[in-house]
Parts: structure tokens; C-alpha cells; sequence
């Protein structure tokens, strides 16, 4: 695929999210004498994630940073499985546990195998630049630059986003191309204009929940980002 500069969703698909908060759920409830699923709790909390993004959007709700509407989000799903006695601090170092999720295996050497060719290569998420910052340094990833969709004073899905990735690279949105595993991303990537490239992460809400299927229209299948950059024109053959 010839493109210019691929961005890059970072929550489930470089990274694994479901496990590294369901860790800090897990070690912050037990200090606090709490017991739960803590993998379940750590589902409710993620799934509370699009209905408050979409207040956002739809003007219900003020923009803030995606660290206010994690402690948001938190704040309904600790209420929804009885454990509202975690107290502040405690509420504030589980929000800081998104600062620090652990990579995909491949996530980390599929970068650096693009790192060597031509194409730029950014995040683009919801995430804000300094939570995108320390989590990419944490886990390896090796990026030319940080997007966020903090720079547009929205989140995705919203086209604004996309074109702005595409105007701060100096790129034609038809020569920038969106990576992602959720087909939604992807969707409203390529309704903005974008080139998109579909990850399968059949892990990210867990063993149980098997392989989403990619949108109906979508530019590239890859199984991993190594697999994604050899696509992109990188050689070698790298691999975690």
C-alpha cells in the first residue's frame, strides 16, 4: 500500500488494556480489603467508556480530557458493583493504571520495523498527549510523532479528528492511512477521507470473546503490526 503516514488507535489495538486494568483493579481492591470479578468490573468500566463519549459529542456533556472521563467512568462502574469505598487517591491511581498498559507482543517490533521506512507513523487516539507520551515510552511503542484527539478538542469518531491528524502530518487524507481493531474507527476514518488498515485483536475483551470481523470495506487486512509493515514496504524479519 503506498501511503504517506499511518496513525494508529492505541487502547486494544497496540495495546492490551483488558489485563493491565484488570492488575491495578485487582491490587488497589485487595489493599483496600475489597473483593470482586475484578476482569468483570474492569469490562463494565471500559463499556461505560462509548455511552460517555458520545455525551461528549452529542453536547451533553463538556469536553474534558480522557483522564477526567476515565475518573468518570470509573466512578459509575464502581458504583454498579457495590464498591464505592475506594476512596479517592485510590479512584486516582486506577485512572493512572491507562498510563500504563502493557503492549501486544508484536506491537513494539512492527513499529520499529516501521521506523525504517518512509512512512511517518503517529497515534491517534482518544487518549491525551501526556497520558499518550508516558504510555508509549513505558511500553516500547516508537512513534515519529503523538496525535491525540485532544489537539481537536474532541474524540473519535469524529471526522474533525481524522483531518486533523492529516493536516498536522501535511498529508492528503487519501495518503494517510488509519490503523485500528475496532471497525468503527475505521469506519468513520474512511468517511473522513482516510486509507484504513484493520488488526484483529481477538483477545482484547478477553479469551471468551473471540475475533471481530473487519468492516465491510477496508483497504488492508494484517494479522499484527509486523505483518502490517512489511504491507508498509518494511524488510527484515523481525518478530517479539
Amino acid at each position: 500500500m503506498d501511503v504517506d503516514a499511518a496513525v494508529f488507535d492505541v487502547f486494544g489495538t497496540l495495546t492490551d488494556w483488558r489485563s493491565s486494568v484488570t492488575e491495578a483493579l485487582s491490587g488497589t481492591g485487595g489493599r483496600a480489603g475489597l473483593h470482586a470479578d475484578w476482569p468483570t468490573v474492569t469490562d463494565t468500566w471500559r463499556r461505560c467508556y462509548r455511552p460517555a463519549l458520545k455525551r461528549i459529542l452529542d453536547g451533553e456533556l463538556s469536553w474534558r480530557p480522557l483522564d477526567a472521563l476515565h475518573r468518570l467512568t470509573l466512578d459509575e462502574a464502581l458504583a454498579e458493583h457495590g464498591l464505592e469505598d475506594l476512596d479517592d487517591a485510590e479512584r486516582d491511581v486506577l485512572v493512572q493504571a491507562w498510563h500504563r498498559l502493557r503492549p501486544w507482543p508484536d506491537a513494539p517490533a512492527g513499529l520499529e520495523l516501521l521506523h525504517h521506512t518512509r512512512v511517518l507513523t503517529a497515534t491517534l487516539s482518544n487518549g491525551g498527549i501526556s497520558l499518550l507520551a508516558r504510555l508509549t515510552k513505558q511500553a516500547g511503542l516508537r512513534f515519529d510523532c503523538i496525535l491525540s484527539a485532544e489537539l481537536a478538542r474532541s474524540y473519535k469518531p469524529d471526522p474533525q479528528v481524522y483531518r486533523m491528524a492529516a493536516d498536522l502530518l501535511e498529508v492528503k487524507p487519501r495518503r494517510l492511512l488509519m490503523v485500528a481493531c475496532h471497525p468503527d474507527d475505521l469506519e468513520a476514518a474512511a468517511r473522513a477521507g482516510l486509507r484504513t488498515a484493520y488488526i484483529p485483536r481477538p483477545l482484547e475483551w478477553g479469551p471468551a470473546a473471540g475475533r471481530v470481523d473487519p468492516p465491510a470495506v477496508v483497504d488492508l487486512v494484517a494479522d499484527d503490526v509486523i505483518e502490517l509493515a512489511h504491507a508498509l514496504g518494511a524488510s527484515g524479519r523481525t518478530r517479539p
